[in-house]
């Protein structure tokens, strides 16, 4: 599939350290306006470097309410001549730094974007099935049917508050089909 070859040669070379040449669009050379940040141009403000602050339950799905927190910093830059993006993450956890990298596509038939994640802890896999869906007034709400622990579950990413300045991530678990969620990690990234 020539989609599955486009994420593996992303992610092998921001593995291997590459740098990616940047889009060659001279129109999105310049940050787009306010009202543009939706459909493919909705991350667009996240390319550059980034300081992360990291609230996570330490156990998820079980009804906890002990969260921690930890530091970290990531890397944003645009791929596939501005219709994906890639970044490369430090998490500073408490049991040790970890590293991963995230691939997003976007599909302008459809207008939805897909996200994938690599964890550096497992580099080989098996790659989370990604989650999909799109930007509607500023905030991206994105899905996948997954497994925690054997059990299916639903995921659901929210990325919102974009700006040049900073943003913010959020991720749930659903264990009984998108009834009920529980955010299990928050992240803000700064300059």
């Amino acid at each position: 599939m020539k989609s599955s070859h486009a994420v593996v040669a992303i992610v092998l070379a921001a593995s291997f350290g590459a740098t990616l040449p940047a889009r060659s669009s001279p129109a999105k050379q310049q940050a787009p306006a306010v009202q543009d940040l939706s459909g493919l141009h909705a991350f667009d403000l996240r390319v550059g470097n980034w300081k992360s602050h990291h609230r996570r339950l330490k156990d998820r799905l079980t009804g906890s309410h002990e969260w921690e927190e930890f530091d970290g910093s990531q890397t944003w830059w645009i791929t596939l001549n501005g219709y994906g993006n890639a970044d490369d993450n430090l998490f500073q956890a408490p049991k040790g730094d970890v590293r991963g990298v995230t691939v997003r596509a976007y599909d302008p038939k459809t207008g939805q974007w897909a996200i994938w994640w690599f964890d550096g802890r497992n580099p080989l896999g098996p790659i989370d099935p990604p989650v999909i869906g799109r930007f509607v007034n500023g905030v991206g709400t994105f899905y996948n049917n997954d497994t925690w622990r054997g059990k299916p579950i639903r995921t659901r990413f929210i990325w919102s508050r974009i700006t040049a300045a900073g943003a913010h991530w959020e991720q749930a678990f659903s264990p009984d089909g998108g009834k009920t969620w529980e955010t299990n990690w928050i992240c803000d990234f700064h300059h």
